[in-house]
């Protein structure tokens, strides 16, 4: 089987596995803190046990980098490395908020442009966006693109969640220029919208980000025809470490790029 349908398959159990678990009572519980240094809720904790005993069943040799497991070696003889956050949303998740996603991406060497395929789950309605290396991205079986044209209204998604106040200082004038800002809740869910033309430009400039939450966004966006830049405007590089946080900017094309960090302050 090909990576990309073992993505996609246990992609579709966790959306089996969780849709009708998110907004419930039982989608909370606090399972302690997990790798990546959030509360585990329950809502985490099945979703990433679908991914693991899938992986496990097909006998998928490879390391699991997961947002609630930290790392686990399936095999002795990996394969590579599956960047997994079985629920990016959490909050939105267990509060029953409908913006929540299931990310995986596969890489075959510790570093994030190594990645060779990726999947994100739409976890609301089974959606899922998808990619291979040199072959695209795609919406269920619809191959889509960032948006090409000049924008009726110029969608700008921005992270702010935890901002200094100096980031804030700084993000200021984009809010002010018309510039309709938005932010959801759940990055690789966005990232998949700006792939799939929804969103012009992604800013998340809190040096805060894990790989889980953007491995398979970022590879998707590329795919797609997209820009994924770090805060220095260098192509996005990173090894898949736990303890590394990030910023980075993903845009459509220059022209959106060049346009909104020009209102970005110094």
């Amino acid at each position: 089987m090909e990576i990309i349908e073992v993505l996609r398959e246990v992609s579709k159990q966790v959306y089996e596995n969780v849709k009708n678990l998110a907004g419930t009572a039982d989608a909370a519980g606090d399972f302690g803190r997990g790798a990546g240094g959030d509360i585990s809720r329950k809502i985490d904790i099945v979703a990433e046990k679908t991914v693991l005993d899938y992986l496990k069943k097909i006998n998928f040799d490879c390391v699991v980098l997961g947002e609630e497991c930290g790392r686990v070696e399936l095999s002795d003889n990996p394969k590579g490395y599956l960047i997994m956050d079985a629920i990016d949303g959490s909050a939105n998740a267990v509060r029953g908020i409908p913006f929540f996603c299931c990310s995986l991406a596969f890489a075959t060497e510790n570093k994030l442009s190594s990645i060779t395929d990726a999947v994100v789950t739409n976890l609301l309605n089974g959606d899922l966006y998808w990619a291979t290396k040199n072959k695209g991205t795609y919406l269920n079986e619809t191959r889509i693109f960032v948006h090409d044209k000049k924008p009726v209204y110029r969608i700008v998604g921005i992270n702010t969640s935890g901002a200094t106040p100096e980031l804030m200082r700084r993000l200021q004038p984009v809010f002010e220029k018309h510039n309709h800002t938005r932010h959801f809740g759940a990055n690789a869910l966005e990232m998949a919208f700006l792939a799939q033309g929804l969103i012009d430009i992604f800013i998340d400039l809190r040096d805060k980000i894990r790989i889980q939450d953007i491995a398979a966004g970022y590879f998707l966006i590329k795919e797609a025809g997209g820009l994924v830049l770090d805060a220095n405007l260098n192509p996005l590089e990173s090894d898949l470490d736990y303890q590394t946080r990030l910023s980075f900017i993903a845009a459509t094309n220059q022209e959106i790029l060049d346009y909104i960090m020009s209102q970005i302050k110094k």
